[in-house]
């Protein structure tokens, strides 16, 4: 292996869940690995989420809502998933 260049690096980041999707999902947090250049989309594949997000469900990543699903995540990101807001 010289160079490294067969190295695959993990991460870790903490999914945060927040309304019906906490309840669906059983918990409010989990603390997922990933590799090294997983987006978004690949983490909402993951846990079957792709339809929800279609439907309205936000993504914020550290805070910033992100509406581009290829977006690469960093270690020790923090990645809610917020539902729609409703109002009256």
């Amino acid at each position: 292996m010289e160079g490294g260049s067969d190295f695959v690096r993990a991460i870790k980041v903490k999914m945060l869940m927040f309304g019906p999707l906490a309840e669906k999902m059983g918990t409010r947090e989990i603390e997922v690995s990933l590799i090294e250049g997983t987006s978004v989309k690949e983490l909402a594949e993951r846990f079957e989420l792709l339809e929800m997000i279609s439907s309205g469900l936000r993504v914020a990543i550290d805070g910033k809502i992100e509406s581009d699903a290829s977006r690469l995540l960093h270690d020790t990101a923090e990645v809610a998933f917020l539902p729609p807001v409703s109002g009256g």
